[in-house]
């Protein structure tokens, strides 16, 4: 801790950010903070300005998701505040533990209905895990310490500070706190004695991995105990990278448009292992997976937050650990003498081979599980940025996730993700491959944040994939309401164009063949780059079309 000095509460704040171990920073500038911008300017913290605060906020959680420290994000006033609140929803919903700063007007206005004030605690109460207010610059060291606490500690989530503007220009001599470590939770030793007593008595087991919090290590010997025991493994939605795809006990995802297989698989397994993951809507099959309250399986569920342990499913056995802590304690956890289920091990990894290798053809002459295959022989340790829509199906389906760092996608469903996370994972990776997927609806929620990309020289490739739709709502209209679609239609620009008007590098692909060599040339530009796939509108998912989903509602319709 250093010894006090006098300073304003924008060089303290800052000098916390310091001690903590910051090394990066997203926002959008604003009056409302200048002390503390200024205070950055002499600080060894890389600034990165955004073109909208939903960007900054959600490259901020991105970095938080791949360091496991809370990423860092500077807003100002209420509408930079109703902004960055996309960013805090999935923060929320992917336990990525962020720190989002809002400037605030002076304190002796404060409930008075000044210009852009508004009361964070009540706006952001049901999405942050702790929103504060700081009311002297002497309190900065104490509450920045405790936000890093709350941002890591149990399942971590984003945190809330409103920094009134003369607050931040007061002084005080005060010392900086120490940097907040999250404290590790290991499972009981009765704990790991009862799982082997369960898995020994097994015939069915499968483990599914998901939540935040996975390491390279906790990956590792989670992966030496699939190895001994010969488990099946799946990861759960947007969580596959938790463990190696490439893996022989690897049997997939189960999210959206989940294998049936491995569905069936899940539903007729006596015990589940499930490391780090809430098992929710997307996950659990809309709630189906596992009876509430009480699940079939025999549910083995291991979270670092007791509150989530009987949440929705009461489980045979539950463990409140950290996942990395519960992975090194599976050392000490013996198989059995005989295995029984290593047939269907084999079996489970053969149905993924089948589901992730054999895609059926999609209308147009672009064939998207194609260039997936591509990218996945061409860049296959690149980090993988998806936002949201039906092209995340064929990302999440054919690509194959290694690392947990590979697979960046909003568990919470939000659009516009892709191009900030791509961003923020450039970042916090330079000269590491980063491949944004988006589709076009997806990518002009925040397709200005290329414009961040080129200034700061990241060359991230997005391959933007567009049938011209909001193709998931068209979806699903045809299925509520065939033959009556309204709202779903776009009218895009020419993206290559947009890249190049940035500075970027952009490409045109208009059929398959056409893809690799135009990836190839994005590859060597170097530049921020767009490579812009025209694909059939009736291309809707790797296996339904349009027509085929509004033609089957209609038949029922008849039908009833």
């Amino acid at each position: 801790m250093s010894h006090p000095s006098l300073r304003n509460g924008g060089k303290i704040l800052v000098d916390q950010l310091v001690a903590q171990g910051v090394e990066r920073v997203y926002c959008i500038p604003g009056e409302s903070y200048l002390a503390a911008l200024d205070a950055m300017l002499d600080a060894p913290i890389e600034v990165t300005v955004c073109r909208q605060e939903a960007g900054a906020a959600m490259m901020a959680l991105t970095e938080g998701k791949l360091t496991g420290r809370p990423g860092i994000c500077f807003v100002t006033r209420a509408p930079g505040a109703t902004n960055a609140a996309h960013g805090l929803h999935i923060a929320e919903h992917d336990s990525a533990p962020m720190i989002l700063f809002i400037g605030q007007v002076e304190r002796d206005m404060i409930g008075r209905g000044a210009f852009q004030e508004m009361d964070y605690r009540a706006v952001f109460g049901s999405v942050a895990k702790l929103v504060t207010e700081i009311q002297s610059a002497a309190q900065i060291p104490e509450v920045v310490q405790r936000a890093f606490h709350v941002a890591m500690q149990g399942r971590p989530g984003p945190v809330v500070i409103a920094l009134p503007e003369d607050m931040l220009m007061e002084t005080a001599e005060v010392a900086d706190a120490p940097k907040a470590v999250a404290v590790p939770i290991w499972p009981g030793l009765g704990q790991m004695a009862e799982l082997q007593k369960m898995l020994w008595a097994a015939e069915r087991p499968i483990a599914i991995l998901g939540g935040g919090g996975w390491t390279p290590r906790a990956s590792a010997a989670f992966a030496r105990f699939a190895e001994r025991f010969d488990m099946p493994v799946a990861g759960s939605f947007r969580r596959a990278g938790a463990f190696d795809g490439e893996h022989d006990n690897y049997a997939g995802e189960i999210g959206l448009s989940a294998n049936p297989r491995l569905k069936a698989r899940i539903e007729t397994a006596d015990v589940v292992l499930l490391v780090g993951g809430r098992m929710s809507e997307a996950a659990a099959q809309g709630y189906t997976l596992f009876a509430i309250p009480a699940p079939r399986q025999k549910l083995v569920h291991v979270h670092a937050d007791p509150l989530e342990i009987g949440r929705n499913y009461h489980p045979a056995l539950g463990i409140v650990a950290t996942s990395p802590e519960f992975c090194a304690a599976l050392e000490g956890v013996q198989p059995p003498a005989n295995i029984v289920w290593s047939a269907e091990t084999r079996q489970a990894r053969a149905d993924y081979l089948a589901w992730s290798e054999q895609a059926p053809a999609n209308p147009g002459r672009v064939q998207v599980s194609e260039i997936m295959f591509a990218i996945r022989r061409r860049v296959p340790d690149a980090v993988f940025a998806t936002g949201a829509g039906n092209f995340t199906i064929w990302v999440n389906r054919f690509l194959r996730f290694r690392s947990f760092e590979q697979q960046l996608g909003p568990t919470s469903g939000s659009m516009g993700y892709g191009l900030p996370a791509a961003i923020g994972a450039a970042r916090v990776f330079p000269g590491r491959r980063i491949v944004c997927f988006s589709g076009d609806g997806d990518f002009l929620m925040n397709g200005q944040e290329f414009a961040t990309a080129v200034q700061y020289g990241l060359p991230i490739i997005v391959v933007l994939i567009d049938n011209g739709l909001y193709g998931t709502i068209r979806m699903h209209q045809e299925r509520a309401f065939p033959g009556r679609p309204i709202a779903s239609d776009l009218k895009n620009p020419d993206f290559a164009a947009y890249a190049r008007a940035f500075g970027g590098h952009g490409e045109t692909v208009e059929e398959t063949a056409a893809f690799m060599p135009a990836f190839e040339r994005a590859l060597a530009a170097g530049a921020p780059s767009i490579v812009h796939v025209r694909i059939d509108p009736e291309a809707i998912t790797p296996a339904t079309t349009l027509s085929a989903i509004r033609d089957a509602a209609l038949a029922r319709r008849a039908g009833s």
